[in-house]
């Protein structure tokens, strides 16, 4: 392995988690506070709670738009001190609605509740507040302080026989004596909501403040109108547009009118099109359907009086999904001329959905635009999307897209409260999500998923049971059971099944123990060709579950093999042995010593060479793997510690443990995990004590297997290659025609590589370079290599510089082989995380050679880019890039 430093010169900083504003705008909320960037923590006083149920709760939870494709899910409150707290995070930058929400023990009542110190913040929801987190994403979303003005207009409704109010943005440059008349749009809301929503939860006015300062909107007046009415037409046309012309220097010709709404709101926009075609010329339903026939003759007059008409919907969530299908059809038949801007699949009927729908659709009014096609990264309607009837397939049912869909038996029929507990919150946290009864079952569909492994059980009138129609089981919590979602990102890659043929096996083994005269089992991966006859040994890893937990769960929960079988697969780790075995009530030391190392040698073609060995866990399982380097220094060469404490006795041989470990790595999760200031502690003492070691960057998240597994697939490609010392570039020669060798080598760098001046392409900076030559020389025998060749792949550590920090991801590459020759093939191109990919945040494959290519020198390169945002904090950042040479069975 070589270390290469990287220097970027001039570009600004990346956080591990989104920067974030304050925790509350407008009435802000004291119950909330920001402990960390991204993280959010409320702290709810209990006497208040109390006030608010009448009663000591039996929970308290607050529910927000947190959950997947951001439904609404619960964060449960504990009760500590006389305050209920509960932390979650990293959420990403945009609006969040919320309220607390209790229980009433044995009623299973819940109620709901805001601060009562703060105003009321949304009209038809009274016990929701809000906040907004700032961030690039959600710029177009943010407050802008030259935007423009909101205005209540209020007038007589003959239709409700009443009056009413809207609510009016007008621009920027609003100017009533203009001597040309502003366009405007009306926009509707959907049933259940009130008009002032749009600005409420919809940040209508921040979205067209953002689009009027970038110049991408005409200036137009939009008027956000109640349509709570089964009369829109006298509503809308006899009421309102009159009454808004009066008090607004808006135009009532027909080719300056636009209209739009959401669910109902839009379905009304549509009924207006049909009924009175041309009077708006631009129409959009956002979630939208529309009931009845258009005939021939009004399809004609539709298309000649209307220069727009856009359609958008969200993903199969979407209620009005399946409306839209029909929608789209019956506008097809009678040859309406429509736009689709295709199905938004990050979210379905919710104001995200609805959000990205206005900023579409407005700069779309009253000016020419070229493009009339679907938004980036949107798809096409697949026909109507129906879900399996009840009772006839395992849950949860998973689609194509992500999108999951549970069901209960009938065995909670007369239940109050049905929910789903997961891992599936921001960076694991754990939320439960209601489910809806249906017929004598329960159901919840949600999502996207993002990819990756999840556990989860229903809480059933807040007792914990197990989803019986499905399958998996997990041995040290009975209620819980699993499920992969493929896609991308880190867990999505690493913990999803390989091809068959590409599987390493897991088996289980039996070893003596201290904890009694029965055997203990582990469970055993060998890697795929696993040979015991092999002459040289294979190198040996032991896994440790934590408290609480035992041997299987690396396997039932972690998905251990999946992560070892996507490494292998992809030539990232060396061939290895690994056990997990069971660390419950035992001296670990003694345990690991006497019992599990001799078994395990007796049983497997493992190497005893302490240089052939590590030892890792996590949090109980991490102190165990501690506990037994500062007992037995030098009997193992590698440990790792997740969620790590246990503090170096005082009696420990530092000495000997910097002598015998090639490498202690620790990891820790956020300042949710619960250990975090333990790790902080075990970090200072082994620094104090002088024991060597890697401390890596905290991975976002709480105490929990989302941790763990980046943890883990971050740790195994360290183990079992050329000793390093961290920082420190190590260049390696040896000579070609030496027999027996595989070495690589990396042309002089000096004191490593400077990138380029930042190029600025509009949305990111770009800095490149080349990656020195890097060279490989096998002049091993074909009884040496066997049928094999090997693998170069390189992984780089974040950027940093003082306290600013660029994640690695944002590091891309383009790999070439610089001496071809049959066998010998480049690795695929890494796209940064600002084009979607992962970068060089994980191991990424320089170039493979098989046992036809392996042979002699071969010499490799890469170009390097480095993408970051535009705008970021200058500085002189610096990185190190592994590079890595594994020979291949």
């Amino acid at each position: 392995m070589a270390l290469l430093a990287v220097t970027a010169v001039g570009v600004g900083t990346l956080l591990a988690v989104p920067a974030a504003a304050a925790a509350a705008e407008g009435p802000a909320d004291p119950w909330i506070s920001q402990p960390a960037d991204g993280l959010y923590r409320f702290t709810v006083p209990d006497s208040v709670v109390r006030s608010q149920v009448g009663s000591a709760p039996a929970g308290l939870a607050v529910e927000g738009n947190f959950g997947p494709g951001h439904s609404m899910a619960q964060l449960n409150l504990g009760l500590s001190g006389g305050s209920w707290t509960a932390t979650i995070g990293p959420l990403e930058p945009g609006q969040y609605y919320f309220q607390y929400k209790a229980t009433v023990a044995g009623s299973e009542q819940l109620v709901t509740f805001r601060n009562p110190a703060t105003e009321q913040t949304v009209t038809a929801q009274p016990s929701y507040g809000t906040f907004f987190i700032d961030g690039e994403s959600a710029a177009w979303q943010a407050d802008v302080p030259a935007g423009g003005q909101l205005h209540t207009l209020t007038y007589e409704s003959t239709a409700a026989g009443a009056e009413r109010e809207a609510q009016v943005w007008t621009p920027p440059s609003y100017d009533p004596n203009r001597a040309e008349e502003y366009p405007v749009l009306y926009l509707l809301q959907d049933s259940g909501q009130a008009h002032t929503e749009w600005t409420e939860l919809g940040r209508a006015a921040q979205i067209l403040d953002n689009l009027a300062v970038e110049g991408e909107i005409e200036p137009m007046v939009v008027v956000m109108a109640d349509g709570d009415s089964t009369d829109v037409r006298t509503e809308i046309l006899d009421d309102l547009l009159p009454a808004a012309r009066d008090e607004f220097h808006i135009s009532d010709d027909a080719s300056d009118q636009a209209i739009a709404g959401i669910g109902r709101g839009a379905a009304q926009a549509l009924t207006l099109m049909v009924t009175d075609p041309g009077e708006f010329s631009k129409v959009g339903s956002f979630s939208g359907s529309l009931a009845g026939g258009i005939t021939a003759a009004k399809a004609s007059q539709i298309n000649a009086g209307t220069d727009l008409v856009r359609l958008y919907v969200g993903n199969t969530t979407d209620r009005s999904y399946n409306q839209n299908v029909a929608l789209t059809a019956k506008l097809d038949a009678a040859g309406v001329e429509y736009e689709f801007d295709g199905v938004n699949p990050a979210s379905g009927d919710s104001w995200e959905t609805w959000q990205e729908s206005l900023h579409d659709f407005a700069p779309r009014l009253f000016q020419d635009v070229e493009n009339h096609g679907m938004s980036e990264g949107h798809r096409a309607l697949e026909g109507t999307h129906t879900l399996p009837a009840p009772g006839t397939t395992p849950t949860p049912w998973i689609d194509e897209h992500g999108v999951v869909t549970f069901e209960t038996g009938t065995e909670f029929a007369s239940a109050k409260n049905v929910t789903v507990w997961a891992n599936w919150g921001p960076a694991g946290n754990w939320l439960r999500i209601p489910m809806e009864k249906s017929g004598d079952r329960w159901r919840l569909n949600l999502g996207p998923l993002e990819g990756g492994s999840y556990y989860y059980k229903f809480v059933v009138d807040r007792v914990d049971r197990k989803d019986a129609g499905n399958p998996t089981t997990v041995d040290s919590e009975v209620n819980w059971s699993t499920f992969y979602v493929a896609g991308d990102g880190i867990r999505g890659e690493f913990t999803g099944d390989v091809a068959p043929e590409l599987r390493g096996t897991v088996q289980t083994m039996s070893y003596p123990t201290l904890a009694g005269s029965q055997p203990r089992s582990a469970y055993v991966w060998t890697p795929p060709g696993y040979d015991p006859e092999r002459a040289e040994a294979y190198p040996v890893f032991y896994l440790q579950h934590g408290g609480g937990q035992t041997w299987s769960d690396w396997v039932k929960v972690g998905r251990a093999a999946q992560i070892l079988d996507n490494h292998y697969a992809n030539g990232t780790i060396r061939p290895m042995v690994v056990v997990m075995a069971n660390g419950n009530g035992v001296d670990f030391p003694k345990e690991i010593t006497q019992n599990l190392l001799p078994t395990t040698e007796a049983a497997f073609n493992v190497s005893s060479d302490p240089a052939q060995r590590a030892l890792a866990g996590l949090s109980m399982g991490s102190g165990h793997a501690l506990s037994t380097l500062y007992a037995h220094p030098g009997t193992f060469g590698y440990i790792g510690a997740f969620s790590a404490f246990t503090a170096p006795p005082a009696n420990a041989d530092v000495a000997a443990i910097n002598a015998g470990t090639k490498l202690l790595s620790v990891y820790t999760g956020d300042i949710q995990d619960f250990t975090y200031q333990n790790t902080m502690s075990l970090i200072s003492a082994l620094e104090s004590r002088g024991v060597e070691h890697e401390f890596n960057p905290p991975i976002p998240g709480p105490h929990s297997w989302d941790v763990w597994q980046k943890a883990l697939i971050d740790f195994l490609p360290k183990l079992f290659v050329a000793e390093t010392a961290s920082g420190v570039p190590v260049h390696a020669e040896i000579a070609e025609g030496e027999n027996g060798v595989l070495a690589l080598s990396v042309a002089d760098f000096g004191d490593g590589v400077s990138m380029s001046a930042p190029e600025n392409l509009g949305d990111r900076l770009r800095l490149t370079a080349e990656l020195p030559e890097v060279s490989v020389a096998d002049s091993r025998t074909a009884q040496q290599a066997g049928l094999g060749g090997w693998t170069v792949a390189a992984q780089a550590q974040a950027f940093v510089s003082g306290g600013q920090r660029i994640d690695a991801d944002h590091l891309g590459w383009s790999p070439r082989v610089l001496t071809p020759r049959p066998g010998l093939v480049a690795g695929d191109e890494l796209a940064t995380a600002l084009d979607g990919g992962l970068g060089l945040g994980t191991s990424g494959e320089l170039a493979t050679a098989t046992a036809e290519g392996r042979f002699g020198s071969a010499t490799l390169g890469a170009d390097l880019r480095l993408d970051v945002p535009v705008g970021t904090q200058p500085g002189s950042y610096t990185s190190v890039l592994s590079i890595s040479l594994f020979p291949v069975d």
